[in-house]
Parts: C-alpha cells; sequence; structure tokens
C-alpha cells in the first residue's frame, strides 16, 4: 500500500497539462454551436412551425402535437448533420443528478433494411421505469410505468452522438418525479403574482422571469490520489486526514495566479461549454487550496437549472481527460473552507425592468421597495422550508463553519435600503421614496479612476444578502441541484405578492367606501399600497440581520425573533410537512401534499443511506488499512526497543528507549480506542436499521451513529501523526490539495 502511495504522488507531480486547442473562432460565433438554437430552429424549421415554437417559449402556449412531428423532423436533420445517431430524454430525478436512456435513430424500413426515424410520439414522450427510481412510495416495485415528458422551453443539445431532450418526468398518476416539473410550476406561479402586482405601476407588463446566476464551487485531485484513497471515491470526502501544515492560513490561493494545469482544463471546460450553450463568464481560485469557481452570466431560471447539472456533468467528464476528478461534495477536507454554489436571484419583466434594482423616480423606488418588502415576507414565513431546501448530509458538514452562512435563514439588505424602508415605515405619505443608484468614490491616488460604489456592502455571513440589483442565496450547496432552492423561493414569493394584491385591492375599496381619499397629489391605489406595505415592512422585520451571522449572540437573538434555529438535518426536512408549507405549495398548484409527503420520505431515506455508507466505509479503512498499519509500525517500534537492550546496559537502553515505549502505548491506546469505536458505530448502525420509519430512522442516523464517526476520526488523525510516513496508507492532505 505504501508503495502505491509514493508512486501515485510520484505521478501527480510530474503530470504535465493537456494540450488544449482552442477553436479558431471567437466564443462569440461558436456559442451555442451544439444546440437547437432559435437560429437553427428557423432555418429547420417552416415559418408557421418556428412561429408556434416562439410562442411556446415566450408566452407559455400550449404545446399543440399537431406540430411535434415538423418539429421531430427539423431536430433530426440538425442532428444527422451533426454525427448524432442516438437520442435520449434528459430528466432530473430525485437522486440529485441526471438520468438518459438513449435510443438510435433507426427503424425497420419493412424491405429488410433501416431508415433514421425520429417522429413527434418520440419526441414528446418516453417511458423510463418509474419504480427504479426514488419515489417516496408513490411507485410500488410493480407500478414501475412512468413519463418523460419534453419541455420546450429549454433548449435540445448534442452530446457526443446523442441528442439530449430536457423533459420532466412524471409518475404514472401524474405525480412529480424530478425537481423540473415542480420548479416549472413555481415559476409559473411567480409570474402570475408578480405580473398582477406590476400592473399596479405599469399594465404593459405581460410577463415576469425569474433568473438564476449559479456560482459552482469545485475542488480538483489528483486522478491518481483520488484512486487511492476508498473514503474520496466512496463518499466524496475524506473521512478522516489530519491538516496540512500550511492550508488557506496564508490567503494566497484566493484569486491567485491559476496552475497551468488547472488552466487547461479550465481552457477546454469552457469549450465545451459555450458549445452547448452555458454562458461561462467568471473562473478563478478560491480560497482553499485546489478549490476553483466557475460562473455564468445570469439567465432564466429553469434554463440556468438546466445547465448547471449539464455543467456538473460536463466537468466530471473534461477533467478526467486532464487527470483530475472533480469533487462536487461541500466539504470533502476537514479544516478548509468547503463549497457552495450561490444563487444570484431576481425577478424581471418581458420590458426590461428588473424589479429589485432601485428606480430614477419616487413610482420606480415605490415598485422597488414592494418587491423588495415581499420577496422578505416570502423569505420570513418560510425561513424553515428556505433552510430545508438547501439542507443534505453533505451540505450539513459547511453550514455555519466559519466559511459559509449559518443555518439560520435572514436576509442582509445593507444600510441604504434598510433605512428606505424604516423611512418608509414611520415618514409621511407624502414623497417618501429616493435612493440614489451607485455613487462616486474617488481615491487619492491621481492614477486610478473614480470607483462606482454600489448601494449596499456586502455580508458573507447572510444566507439570503441583497446585492444591489438581486438577492443572493449564498447557503445552497456545491452539489445541489439548484431547482430545490428555487422551487422553495419562488413559491414563497408568489404567495407574499398574492397576499400583497389580495390585500392591496381590498384596502382600496375600504378607501373608496369609507371616502377617505381626497383629490390630491397621490391616488387610491397609492395609499393603499403605502398602507400594506408599511404593514409587511413591520411584519418581516425579524428576517433582516445586517450583523455577524457566525456569532453565538445571534443564535439566541434569531431564536428570540421566532426564527427557525433547527440544527438537525432530518429534523429541518419537517418543515415541508408544515401545514403553511402544504397550504402555499397546494393553492400555488405547485406540489400537492402527496407529494411533498413522498418527497421527504426520499430525502429522509437518502440522508440516511449517505451516512451509512460513510460509516461502512470508515470502519473498513479503520480495520483494514490503519490499524494493521499502526500495529505493523508499533512491531517496528519494539524490536528497536529489544534491540536496544541487547546493544546497551539496562540504564541507557531504557533511557534511550523511553520515546518509542511511549509512542508503543500512545499506539495501543489509540488503536484500541478506534476498534472499540468502530464496534459502537456498527451496533448504532444494526440499531438504526431496526426502524421502519423512515422519519425516525434517519433522526438516529444523526443522532447517534454519524458523531461516532468523528470520533473514530479523531483517533486515526491522531496516528498520522505518530506513524512512519513511509508505512501510512493513504495520501495525506499535504499531497491532495497541493498538487500542481
Amino acid at each position: 500500500m505504501e508503495a502505491l502511495r509514493f508512486q501515485v504522488v510520484g505521478e501527480a507531480f510530474k503530470k504535465k497539462p493537456v494540450d488544449v486547442k482552442s477553436p479558431s473562432e471567437r466564443p462569440s460565433e461558436y456559442f451555442g454551436k451544439k444546440v437547437f438554437t432559435r437560429e437553427k430552429m428557423y432555418k429547420y424549421l417552416k415559418k408557421g412551425i418556428y412561429e408556434k415554437m416562439v410562442d411556446v417559449m415566450d408566452n407559455g402556449a400550449r404545446l399543440d402535437r399537431t406540430i411535434a412531428d415538423a418539429v421531430a423532423a427539423g431536430m433530426k436533420q440538425w442532428a444527422i448533420e451533426n454525427g448524432v445517431t442516438h437520442y435520449t430524454h434528459w430528466f432530473q430525478p430525485l437522486t440529485e443528478g441526471t438520468a438518459e436512456k438513449h435510443d438510435s435513430f433507426i427503424e425497420h424500413d419493412g424491405k429488410g433494411g433501416m431508415v433514421e426515424e425520429f417522429t413527434g410520439k418520440l419526441l414528446v414522450q418516453q417511458e423510463p421505469d418509474a419504480s427504479s427510481f426514488p419515489s417516496g412510495g408513490i411507485r410500488s416495485t410493480f407500478e414501475a410505468r412512468g413519463y418523460s415528458a419534453w419541455d420546450p422551453t429549454s433548449p435540445v443539445f448534442i452530446i457526443d452522438d446523442t441528442l439530449c431532450i430536457p423533459t420532466v418526468f412524471v409518475s404514472y398518476s401524474g405525480e412529480a418525479l424530478d425537481y423540473k416539473a415542480p420548479l416549472l410550476r413555481a415559476l409559473h406561479a411567480v409570474n402570475v403574482a408578480a405580473t398582477e402586482v406590476c400592473h399596479y405601476f405599469d399594465t404593459s407588463v405581460k410577463k415576469v422571469t425569474s433568473n438564476l446566476g449559479w456560482e459552482q464551487e469545485y475542488f480538483l485531485v489528483d486522478e491518481g490520489l483520488y484512486a487511492a484513497r476508498p473514503d474520496l471515491l466512496l463518499t466524496g470526502r475524506t473521512l478522516m486526514g489530519h491538516d496540512s501544515a500550511k492550508n488557506q492560513q496564508m490567503d494566497d490561493h484566493y484569486f491567485g495566479s491559476i496552475p497551468e494545469r488547472v488552466a487547461a482544463f479550465m481552457r477546454e471546460l469552457e469549450i465545451v461549454a459555450l458549445e452547448l450553450g452555458v454562458p461561462c463568464k467568471t473562473r478563478h481560485n478560491e480560497v482553499a487550496p485546489n478549490q476553483f469557481e466557475l460562473a455564468p452570466i445570469f439567465e432564466e431560471t429553469n434554463l440556468a437549472v438546466d445547465h448547471n447539472m449539464l455543467l456538473m456533468s460536463v466537468m466530471k467528464r473534461v477533467a478526467r481527460k486532464h487527470g483530475f476528478r472533480v469533487l462536487l461534495h461541500e466539504k470533502p477536507f476537514a479544516g478548509i473552507n468547503g463549497s457552495g454554489k450561490h444563487n444570484n436571484w431576481s425577478l424581471s419583466t418581458d420590458n426590461g425592468i428588473l424589479l429589485h434594482a432601485p428606480g430614477k423616480t419616487p413610482e420606480q423606488n415605490l415598485r422597488f421597495a414592494v418587491f423588495i418588502v415581499e420577496t422578505l415576507m416570502g423569505v420570513y414565513r418560510h425561513n424553515g422550508l428556505l433552510k430545508a431546501s438547501i439542507m443534505s448530509a453533505t451540505n450539513a458538514h459547511r453550514l455555519g463553519a466559519n466559511e459559509a452562512p449559518p443555518a439560520i435563514i435572514s436576509s442582509f439588505l445593507g444600510k441604504q435600503v434598510s433605512e428606505l424602508l424604516d423611512h418608509i415605515e414611520k415618514a409621511d405619505k407624502a414623497d417618501i421614496l429616493a435612493m440614489a443608484g451607485k455613487q462616486g468614490l474617488k481615491m487619492d491616488i491621481p492614477e486610478i479612476p473614480e470607483l462606482l460604489i454600489d448601494n449596499t456592502d456586502r455580508n458573507r455571513t447572510s444566507p439570503f444578502a441583497f446585492t444591489g440589483n438581486r438577492f443572493e442565496f449564498r447557503a445552497v450547496g456545491s452539489e445541489a441541484n439548484c431547482a430545490s432552492a428555487m422551487i422553495a423561493l419562488n413559491s414563497a414569493v408568489a404567495e407574499a405578492l398574492r397576499s400583497f394584491k389580495q390585500r392591496v385591492d381590498q384596502r382600496i375599496s375600504e378607501i373608496s367606501a369609507n371616502d377617505e381619499f381626497r383629490e390630491g397629489k397621490h391616488s387610491p391605489v397609492y395609499h393603499a399600497i403605502i398602507d400594506i406595505l408599511r404593514e409587511d415592512i413591520k411584519t418581516c422585520k425579524p428576517i433582516r440581520f445586517d450583523g455577524n451571522g457566525y456569532s453565538d449572540e445571534w443564535v439566541l437573538e434569531a431564536q428570540r425573533r421566532g426564527l427557525d434555529v433547527e440544527k438537525s438535518c432530518p429534523k429541518i426536512f419537517e418543515r415541508y410537512l408544515a401545514p403553511e408549507s402544504i397550504q402555499m405549495f397546494e393553492s400555488l398548484g405547485v406540489m400537492t401534499k402527496k407529494e411533498l409527503e413522498a418527497r421527504n420520505e426520499v430525502k429522509w431515506e437518502t440522508y440516511t443511506k449517505k451516512i451509512q455508507i460513510e460509516a461502512r466505509v470508515l470502519g473498513d479503512i479503520s480495520m483494514n488499512h490503519i490499524i494493521p498499519v499502526a500495529t505493523h509500525y508499533q512491531s517496528d517500534l519494539l524490536k528497536n526497543v529489544q534491540n536496544m537492550a541487547v546493544v546497551f546496559p539496562s540504564d541507557k537502553a531504557q533511557k534511550l528507549s523511553e520515546r518509542n515505549i511511549k509512542l508503543i502505548e500512545e499506539i495501543a491506546e489509540r488503536t484500541t480506542a478506534i476498534e472499540r469505536g468502530v464496534e459502537e458505530l456498527v451496533n448504532a448502525r444494526k440499531q438504526a436499521n431496526k426502524i421502519e420509519d423512515e422519519h425516525a430512522k434517519a433522526i438516529a442516523y444523526h443522532d447517534n451513529v454519524e458523531p461516532k464517526l468523528d470520533d473514530i476520526r479523531y483517533q486515526i488523525d491522531k496516528l498520522e501523526l505518530i506513524v512512519d510516513d513511509s508505512l501510512w496508507p493513504l495520501p495525506k492532505y499535504r499531497e491532495l490539495l497541493f498538487i500542481r
């Protein structure tokens, strides 16, 4: 084993960057090359068919299946011209990944030969086995039928020789078995609710779009070292490993020069991503060693989610060509920063207005205040649900670890926006709205130009921070499907906006009926909006927090404010089944109670299985790798002590052997502790496995199994400092984190 370790470490240091030949065109020329874009639709579809497809994509018109054959024929022609031989319905089951079943275009021609065929029926619908994917009890083993159905709002794309068709995935009885179906429903709900509120300010608004810009953080590890770590291979994180003497404490990796091998990987990844229509914009070193980030230009939320899922798959494939493995686990290494996926979310109208951006007139700023406050209302009312939407067994390692937002949802607004809301709440109704945009910041260095500063600072400890014209949901984990957070957030905001509209309309009626309005500068609508806005500013004030989210004082203060401070992952999932959550999802048509119950069964079962796998892997490595190596080194020390007694007089031999004797005793104590810990771990698993209820079993794994992993790790990490480096079987942190 030790020979393998030193061999793979040596090979890692010898590796050279893979030569990446960039296309001769500019990125703008090959962007979307492998996507069935509108430009290609216009070329391969008849004008009438093209116009109907645009109506479906832009205006939410119902897809007429009578045009499906014509669309499929155009897609097939384009695909075959690009070397495609197969097609697949590409969907997102409740596994946090994607799924696909490839079928070839060929069919019998009736004359003993074959013909390429791709009909509208094949484009629109396929039938994956619904019982083989997580369903939470909606589908039994003998109830296998499920359907994938084309989502025409997300463009078809090509991977290698396969035409990939984004789809939803539903059961035979119609329940959603994926992330996309409820996401589309949530986006529809927020569109309807936000459009109605916009009509108070601009009746020409026809549609409101939810936008998402994700920031994907990830680690790269040399492939050989990855293969020599069973824990990384099977769980995605290191279950043991002592800190490297140098890690991120010098702050020298963040935004530093990108290593040559990594830069080559990034170049190829960007080329592939751009060809697939993913608008990559930013790349840089992150805080921890071997940690990096890629971020795109923001897109419509459904498309952005698809692109993120696609990118995570593509980056794993490209990384292997460069001798790397991508780690998307939120906390692959202890003692250094983990990885998140900040979700930058906003709403915009079809006429180009960002609803979370301040304006230049009092009316525009009133609209801005309404959408800021109603977003906060949604976050406040459902702060526990939003936490549940980003929680997982893996993300639980990262949240609140002085590197990521705490496991308490609050919102940072910054001084200027906070002062604006306080002013609206307390000032006279007349002319209360004024807010500056970016202001000049002059520096006393002649060569440096004037900087434009935003109307808010940033607060990295805030899970949901306002950043100038959008909110940044910072608590989302790096390997998560963004759809989970976006379903909860868009639904919560849709409910808040709908409630706001109902109450404003009621207030307008009251003002008119009581003749409260007199001829003057402002209309009844203005007065009604201000009245309801003031109520909501007061109501949602507990969710506003601009201070240090890492402090112990904030936990107590958050609890006093009535915010959800639960930390247990399985218990946090319960928020999906809270009466207010069920009522919201059902009233908006996003998910039924049955679907929510099923999804929670999946969440609890997934949590249990992840901890179960980690426990099994740690037990195996402890007993079959660590203890044998430690006892082998202990035997070497014993031989040394015995040889000392042979060579030297007893007094001198004893003195010379004191250190080795202490090490022998310490190894014995720590290996005994590991053996005892593994035995306790196995027994705790056995007891938990007897529990049939998935909720109770997940809690048992959280309370009784998971803590024992840390106890065993502590002993192993201490042994790593004792045992001869040439004997230690696993690549160490200093090797994993600093390969170039």
